[in-house]
Order: C-alpha cells, then structure tokens, then sequence
C-alpha cells in the first residue's frame, strides 16, 4: 500500500516539473542578429530638462576668486542608491514646478524644456552681457538620472546613472537580468516626455532593437519584464493541485503511523 501511495506521488511531482514548456529561442537574446554594424538611432539623442530635475551646475573661470560666488549655493542634496546597494549623496539645483532655476546673481532661469547645451549658453550668454566673468566655462550635469527595472527580473531595483547613459541590456543587467520565466520578446518601456507616458512594447529577440530609438535610456524610463505563460500556469496549476498534494501526504502520513503502531 505505501508503495503504491509513493509511486502516485511521485507522478504528481513529475506532472509539476515537466508541465512548463520554455523554448531556447524565447529565452536568448537578439536570436536573429547576424554578424554586422547596426547603426544605433538614438545614440547621441538629446535629453530635455523636465521640472523636478536636479542639476548640477559649475561656473568656473580663468579668476576662481570671481567665479566662486556663483557656485556657494549649490546645496540641493539627493540621495540616491544604486544597483549594487552603495548610497551616494550629491548636492545640485532643483528645477521648479515653474520650470525654473534659481542660481546665485543671475537669479531665476528658465531650464524646463531646454537640453543642456541650451542652458549652458543662455547662462554663458547672461554671464557676458552682465559682464560678470571673462571667458566663463559652464558644466551641467543630470544628478538624478535614474531608471527604474520591475518584474520578472533578478532583482528588481531603480539605478542611478552618473554616466547619463545606459542602454536597456546594461539596466537588465544591472538588475539581475531577466529571469527565465520573463518574456524577451514583450518588454515594456514607460518614459515621460512634455507632460505624457508613452508605453512602448520591445522585443529583445529581434534584431531590430540594435537599432530602436528605444535601444538607450532616458532618465525616469520604467521597464518592465512581464511573466510568461509558463510562469503564470505554474502559479495556477500549484495552487490548484494544492489540496491533492496536502490530501495524498495526509493519507501516506495516516498510513505510516499505522504501520509503525
């Protein structure tokens, strides 16, 4: 009789291991890349300041005595983590819900909507007129680049990017890489742009995403990696061959504790 229980038991646990089906191919990235250059469309694309962005802004000159006043109050601070755990602080300025900056003697300045190169020169260009510094250098810099990285994922978590670009494989990597139980080929991209999410669905299995616009990220981008139909089955099927799990233990539990009375 207890033989006859294990062996039930056993076709049940077999039943379970065997009822997922993941292919090779969804499983693999870019399967049908061949070898060759892909000219990559958005590599140098151009990153506008929204509002809530917090830059880091660094006016220098060849008179340091002169350019330091410009640079006393840049004490925004924000804490941020990355990937790996470490926390790092870093101090910037915040653009406004007005869209705006407020920098030491040159007051408020207009960032929202504007790339860096544009921000740069308006404050060079107010730094001359005001003829406040001789051959002034500005630097900016985004502070709070950050992408976020959900779903079937190793570890899902938001990454600060201090270089300001990171394609979608290095975020994936980053967070674990996608698990065996998430789809390649329906990976979902949320990114704000002028006041709306645009949703985007890529396939990570096709070539043709070596050369998306989507292939780099913009700062504030949400990827998700949705769970395949093998992932979702077995949830299904686990709970509902539960009780007749719990049911055949119970029963080889009752009959063992009569053979060992």
């Amino acid at each position: 009789m207890i033989q006859k229980y294990f062996i039930y038991l056993m076709i049940l646990l077999t039943f379970l291991q065997n009822s997922s089906c993941i292919t090779t191919k969804n499983a693999s990235y870019i399967n049908n890349a061949a070898d060759a250059a892909y000219l990559q469309t958005n590599r140098d694309s151009v990153v506008l300041i929204q509002k809530n962005d917090i830059l880091s802004i660094a006016i220098n000159s060849l008179n340091p005595e002169a350019s330091a006043i410009f640079n006393t109050t840049n004490n925004f601070v924000i804490s941020a983590s990355t990937a790996s755990g470490t926390n790092t602080q870093s101090a910037g300025y915040l653009v406004n819900a007005d869209g705006y900056i407020q920098l030491p003697i040159l007051g408020n300045i207009k960032a929202d909507g504007l790339s860096k190169k544009q921000l740069k020169d308006n404050i060079t260009n107010i730094i001359l007129e005001k003829k406040l510094l001789i051959d002034p250098i500005v630097n900016i810099r985004h502070l709070n680049f950050e992408v976020t990285v959900i779903g079937e994922v190793g570890r899902p978590t938001v990454i600060t990017v201090p270089s300001e670009k990171i394609s979608l494989l290095k975020a994936l990597g980053l967070a674990g890489d996608i698990t065996i139980y998430g789809r390649k080929d329906n990976v979902l991209l949320v990114r704000e742009s002028e006041g709306k999410n645009i949703v985007k669905h890529i396939d990570l299995n096709s070539k043709d995403f070596l050369t998306s616009p989507y292939y780099y990220l913009q700062p504030n981008d949400i990827i998700y990696v949705e769970p395949n139909k093998d992932k979702v089955a077995s949830v299904q099927r686990g709970w509902q061959l539960l009780p007749a799990v719990f049911s055949g233990l119970s029963v080889l539990v009752i009959i063992l504790d009569r053979i060992i009375k």
